[in-house]
């Protein structure tokens, strides 16, 4: 179905060029609006029934959505073009952008996995008396309450929810799954006069339930507390903070989507081999505690992930990628946002990556300040942490002279300048910064005083997953590069450097590489390296005995990277019986060297032979020896029936 574009100038503020966006976005284009939201509401209502609308416009989201509800009709599409694009001190060029963001919202969305989460109000609400049992009368009706008090103070008469006296120590799980470890823990005796007594403090008290609220003002029992859904927490001497945390409470109980952030194939992870670690970038990056060791590779809990996507773009193997949305898709709209940009006459296009904060940001500079510039497109993502150096390396692929990531206050940031020095390593500098201004005003002058550079001549279409992706976009941005491109500590490309005077080829780092950059050779002692597969997650020189190997980061975009490279070969020995090669020639005469003569088991010359035997040779030596470890007692005489027979008595 032909989508088409409903527009409207906002009482001419913007000029529009219809022709130019119909014919190079492949929309039909309704005539140009004034006040579509207010007097030509009934065309709206028009190009809304028949359902394939797109409204041009964010401010009044809610009034057409509204207008489609009170038609039974599922919701337009929207799109703004004037805070990203009409409302400018460049507007008068902005005819390329529109375009691009007119292709953009095209696009079919990306439905993302989610998994439904159950709360039925189960709730345990932890802090002083003073503060809690007033919050507990407020919610007794909407919510199934436990109160934990941590103080001394008397427990209530009120039987309307349970009360409890101890100390929290351990939180884990989230909406509709925590786990709570009570020490100290001490039950009502619900019998007798007078005051409530208490039982005796138990340690180690176990609680499931669906919330949890901790008005203790002592440290979170959570990392990264306020990305942990169910887990609401307050100053208990802010009544405000307090107020807003009973309101929230008392929304969660239902069902509820939990979007599935992130996938992870176990196969493909680096995080360990043979008990011994090598890559750890995921845990050490998480914000929430969700990814844990399990065995050889990490696992991850769907329910605490917050989402950020920092552990993906840090993932050297890819076993761990972002599906909300994948990278395909954000991929294909980079794509046709750089393509329609040129094809609609526009040269030298920049992205601003952007989160719900940088729209604002961008809707504010639009209304009171200056504006986007005119070759400035603005890309929103759900979170922009994610946004890892393959995404900014296929951007400038993709053709855009530069990418700028828009940060919010809330931003995790480590993740974001460790890919961001990796991409400016491999993009170039001057291409890529982080704008991390709160002020709308100061983004529009950092983003108009910019120096551009020129886009890349012939784009190219990266595919595959990051590694390829990044492969791909590097190879295309370095065309004269002949040496490799030195990265940065810890790049999860490189080489690896083998010290061939203390190699003994044992071939332990063989057989732990998770991802078979190194590889032996079944006909000859040989140790075999293939560049593009290496992850540098160090598992190699870490379990080396012989401390000959390090690494080197480093990418290298020529062929050779594809193909297998000898990083150390000796000559292999032949059995002395047989004649057949086996072992490194260097390694027995250096067994020889040691043990020949001087220990019990080849104290003899003829017992010394046997080192320089193959498998099979040295099991017949043993076997035919004079103490032949296999050698058993003299095999017992076979017995007859005469035998027995001769020996009973009545015979």
């Amino acid at each position: 179905m032909v989508k088409s574009l409903i527009l409207c100038d906002c009482l001419g503020s913007q000029a529009l060029d219809v022709d130019k966006i119909s014919g190079v976005a492949g929309v039909t284009c309704s005539k140009v609006h004034t006040a579509l939201c207010t007097r030509q509401i009934e065309s709206a209502a028009q190009a809304i029934a028949s359902g394939d609308a797109i409204i041009a416009c964010q401010q009044e989201r809610a009034t057409f959505e509204d207008l489609a509800e009170e038609l039974g009709v599922e919701a337009p599409g929207f799109l703004d073009l004037r805070d990203r694009a009409g409302w400018s001190d460049q507007a008068a060029t902005a005819g390329p952008k529109m375009t691009a963001l007119a292709a953009e919202a095209l696009l079919p969305s990306a439905d993302g996995k989610t998994v439904d989460v159950i709360s039925e109000g189960i709730s345990l609400l932890a802090g002083a008396a003073d503060v809690v049992l007033p919050v507990a009368e407020k919610l007794k009706d909407i919510l199934s309450l436990t109160v934990l008090l941590t103080d001394a103070e008397d427990v209530p008469p009120s039987r309307d929810y349970d009360v409890v006296r101890g100390q929290m120590r351990q939180v884990s799980g989230a909406l509709g799954g925590f786990t709570v470890r009570i020490d100290a823990f001490q039950q009502i005796e619900p019998g007798g006069r007078g005051v409530f007594t208490l039982s005796a403090p138990q340690d180690g008290a176990m609680s499931q339930c669906d919330i949890v609220i901790d008005l203790t003002g002592a440290t979170p029992m959570v990392p990264a507390p306020q990305k942990r859904e169910g887990y609401l927490r307050a100053d208990p001497r802010d009544p405000l903070a307090v107020s807003a945390v009973v309101m929230a409470a008392s929304q969660l109980t239902g069902t509820f989507e939990k979007p599935l952030y992130v996938r992870l194939e176990d196969s493909l992870c680096a995080h360990s081999r043979a008990g011994q670690t090598a890559c750890t970038n995921c845990l050490d990056i998480c914000p929430t505690g969700a990814i844990t060791p399990a065995g050889e590779h990490v696992t991850i809990d769907p329910m605490v992930c917050a989402g950020c996507g920092a552990c993906a773009a840090l993932c050297p193997s890819t076993a761990i990628t972002y599906d909300d949305p994948p990278v395909h898709h954000l991929l294909m709209r980079m794509q046709t946002l750089a393509s329609t940009y040129r094809k609609a006459g526009g040269k030298n296009p920049r992205l601003l990556v952007h989160d719900e904060h940088g729209a604002e940001m961008i809707r504010l500079a639009a209304r009171f300040g200056r504006g986007l510039p005119s070759d400035v497109i603005p890309l929103e993502l759900k979170v922009i942490s994610g946004f890892g150096h393959a995404e900014m390396l296929a951007a400038l692929a993709h053709g855009f002279a530069s990418v700028d990531v828009l940060l919010a206050p809330t931003t995790e940031r480590d993740a974001l300048t460790r890919e961001l020095e990796l991409a400016t390593a491999i993009g170039g500098s001057g291409k890529l910064r982080l704008i991390a201004e709160a002020d709308p005003d100061m983004m529009s002058d950092a983003l108009y005083d910019a120096a551009v550079k020129p886009a890349l001549e012939t784009p190219v279409l990266p595919l595959g997953n990051r590694r390829q992706i990044a492969r791909l976009a590097a190879q295309a941005l370095n065309l004269q590069l002949d040496a490799p491109l030195s990265l940065p500590q810890g790049a999860p490309y490189g080489a690896v450097l083998v010290d061939t005077d203390a190699c003994t080829l044992c071939l332990s780092c063989v057989s732990l590489c998770p991802s078979g950059a190194l590889v032996d050779n079944p006909d000859m002692p040989q140790l075999r390296f293939q560049e593009d597969a290496c992850l540098q997650c160090g598992l190699c020189s870490n379990i080396c005995p012989e401390n000959a190997i390090t690494l080197k980061p480093q990418m290298e975009l020529s062929d050779k990277a594809l193909g297998q490279e000898v990083l150390n070969e000796e000559e292999p020995f032949a059995c002395i019986e047989c004649g057949g090669l086996f072992g490194v020639r260097s390694t027995v005469e250096k067994i020889m060297e040691k043990l020949a003569g001087t220990h019990p088991m080849f104290a003899t010359s003829e017992q010394a032979k046997m080192i320089q035997m193959c498998d099979t040779c040295r099991i017949q030596a043993q076997y035919h020896s004079e103490n032949n470890p296999f050698a058993g007692k003299e095999r017992p005489k076979p017995r007859s029936t005469d035998d027995y027979f001769s020996k009973r008595r009545d015979h």
